[in-house]
């Protein structure tokens, strides 16, 4: 009877699930800015349009799936800003009454460090918003350049694809130009600070 009781806890304990990391859900808000951000990547040439096709396939996929980065990125700025926080708020009673005094209100001296944070997080998000913006610009350019090489002639085409279209599959050469063309222009802009 007690080798079964025991073999009965240790099944317990193996059963036990591991505590795993949710990703978190967009909300209105973040699918509001995805919609806003995929209409810009989309744009309102062909060539952009063409390009937004190749990469996303719908609307709908593209609203999907920077929805989940818009609230990946919410859910990192707060965190990385409440770190900052704390280690700015220090463990001394003095570092503690200049952060108090810094983000503290007048009659509620209690949410310094929610105000710290927030503050932080808006700042973060607004530089990722901003480097969002210059993504779609590059991928607008680069959909402009790759529609002026490849031309409108047969021959034109035809060495595009060749130059861009993988050996089974020369549709996705107008994709593979784009993506080229976005990543050089990302390498050769300054990052947004």
């Amino acid at each position: 009877m007690k080798k079964i009781t025991l073999v009965a806890g240790l099944a317990l304990i193996l059963v036990v699930p591991a505590v795993s990391v949710a990703k978190p859900t967009p909300d209105r808000g973040d699918r509001r800015a995805a919609a806003k951000e995929c209409k810009t990547l989309r744009g309102q040439t062909d060539a952009t349009r063409e390009a937004f096709r190749t990469q996303f396939r719908n609307f709908g996929a593209c609203v999907r799936s920077h929805a989940a980065d818009e609230a990946q990125e919410e859910q990192s700025a707060h965190t990385n800003a409440a770190r900052e926080c704390r280690t700015e708020r220090g463990d001394t009673d003095e570092t503690r009454a200049a952060f108090t005094e810094k983000y503290g209100t007048n009659g509620n001296k209690k949410n310094a460090f929610g105000k710290c944070v927030s503050q932080k997080a808006k700042a973060k998000e607004k530089a990722a918003d901003a480097e969002d913006q210059q993504e779609a610009t590059e991928f607008k350019n680069a959909a402009k350049e790759c529609d002026a090489e490849r031309g409108d002639t047969d021959e034109t085409r035809t060495a595009f694809n060749e130059k861009y279209g993988t050996n089974a599959n020369k549709k996705n050469a107008f994709g593979k130009c784009v993506s080229q063309k976005a990543r050089e222009d990302e390498s050769e802009t300054p990052p947004v600070s």
